[in-house]
């Protein structure tokens, strides 16, 4: 019996209200429905495990779960129930609580190479923290980011130095500067350039597609001390991925400052600051130093983030869950290598990257990277039941959500197969191609359903 066309007629008619309502249409550019196929963009009511349910009742293998925040599945039990004791006890109180305490002590436990942490609400609080610590610390004004990662904060020291800097003043966006990953050569030319101007200088120790070269992460580490640069490893992605202890565990290089967020509470909001007393403490009241503004906001210790932290402390202490993530990945990758190539497309589909972030490249008949063919497996995985940016793996995806997944790409490979035999997705392709996340102009869309 021949598959169920899945409808998304629902989802469909809830994005164009969003549409109206909500500027992109998203509360999160990756999450925008130009990120999707046409027409093929799932609104979810909920989600269970690797697994989501969308409003039209299509249920879906997901991958890159809560933008790679979620690593142990949606609706994770001992996750609910703690963050459930934590709300019924009070969510948000006049002074520090009990949470509070737990979770720094935790943190710090779990984390050796930091002596303070501060906890927040999202990763651009407090990357943007940092910088303010690196620039109090040094009395220098310039950052130097790695152009080659994509993202570091939504505020305007970094997103000036992309393709969306509408409403950045340009004296804001001369004071970021950049360098290039595994390129020494590269933040010497910056650091030489701007002799004693560079407060601090930020980079992710490693991410899904590139590890750091050997001696490149203690060469940065060589060279901000050399400068007197503050050293600030973003953590993100890596930590709770790489290692509970992050990727500076990972590579033994240890910065000033670390940033951490989305795994930290399975998909519950909960970021933190981490780094070395002297400059953490510029944000405290033990120091005679002018005082740094430093992540003070209403709801950066209310409770049920924090207690979501120390569940899931928890079960990566009674678990390795970053080993299962990563045997996971490997077992989904090797197959769906072997279905890409059966297909005949291995020249122009690809899956790369760590285990536990796995991506997928998609090349043209001409063999370059192409945005309608990306669009393409996308649309053919959702026709069946696998919604993916990436293929960023969790804990919760069992040998089942893994056999789907093969399938899918089977059929999908089949398709791509004939697209590039055909040189082109027209005919195949029922929409607009997906558009990158940041981009200055909006792309023509259909809402009309």
């Amino acid at each position: 019996m021949p598959e169920q066309e899945r409808s998304f007629a629902l989802s469909n008619r809830a994005q164009a209200f969003l549409h109206e309502m909500v500027p992109g249409g998203a509360h999160t550019n990756a999450r925008g429905s130009d990120q999707y196929p046409e027409l093929m963009a799932p609104i979810i009511a909920r989600g269970d495990g690797a697994r989501v349910l969308d409003v039209d009742g299509n249920w879906f293998v997901e991958y890159g779960a809560g933008l790679k925040s979620v690593t142990l599945g949606h609706g994770y039990d001992p996750i609910v129930r703690r963050v459930c004791e934590a709300a019924s006890s009070g969510v948000n109180f006049t002074r520090p609580s009990v949470w509070e305490l737990r979770a720094a002590e935790r943190f710090l436990d779990m984390v050796p190479t930091a002596e303070m942490v501060k906890f927040a609400k999202n990763g651009s609080d407090v990357t943007t923290a940092a910088v303010k610590l690196a620039r109090a610390a040094t009395g220098r004004d310039l950052i130097a980011v790695c152009r080659t990662q994509p993202f570091f904060s939504v505020d305007d020291w970094f997103i000036g130095t992309t393709s969306m800097p509408t409403g950045i003043p340009d004296a804001v966006r001369e004071l970021t500067v950049s360098f290039d990953f595994n390129d020494l050569d590269s933040l010497k030319d910056v650091l030489a350039k701007h002799p004693g101007q560079i407060a601090g200088i930020m980079l992710e120790p490693a991410t899904g597609t590139r590890e750091p070269q050997a001696g490149f992460l203690e060469g940065v580490r060589e060279l901000a001390d050399g400068h007197g640069a503050v050293l600030i490893f973003d953590e993100m992605i890596c930590g709770m991925r790489w290692s509970s202890a992050g990727a500076q565990a990972v590579y033994g290089v240890t910065p000033d400052l670390s940033t951490w967020g989305k795994a930290l509470g399975n998909g519950f909001s909960i970021s933190a600051l981490a780094g070395k007393r002297d400059l953490m403490e510029r944000g405290g009241l033990n120091t005679d130093a002018s005082r740094v503004f430093l992540l003070s906001n209403t709801h950066g210790a209310e409770t049920t983030g924090l207690a979501a932290y120390l569940a899931v402390a928890d079960v990566y202490t009674e678990r390795d869950v970053v080993a299962e993530i990563e045997a996971a990945g490997q077992k989904l990758q090797m197959a769906l290598l072997d279905v890409i190539e059966k297909a005949g497309v291995s020249d122009y589909l690809s899956v790369f990257g760590r285990p536990s972030a796995l991506v997928f490249g998609t090349l043209d008949a001409a063999g370059k990277p192409s945005q309608p063919y990306r669009t393409l497996l996308l649309q053919e995985l959702l026709r069946h039941g696998v919604l993916c940016q990436s293929l960023v793996i969790s804990a919760a995806h069992s040998d089942d959500d893994i056999a789907v997944t093969i399938e899918a790409f089977r059929r999908a490979s089949e398709v791509y197969a004939r697209a590039i035999e055909s040189g082109t997705t027209d005919g195949y392709l029922s929409g607009r191609p997906v558009a990158p996340a940041i981009r200055e102009f909006a792309a023509p869309r259909r809402l009309e359903v």
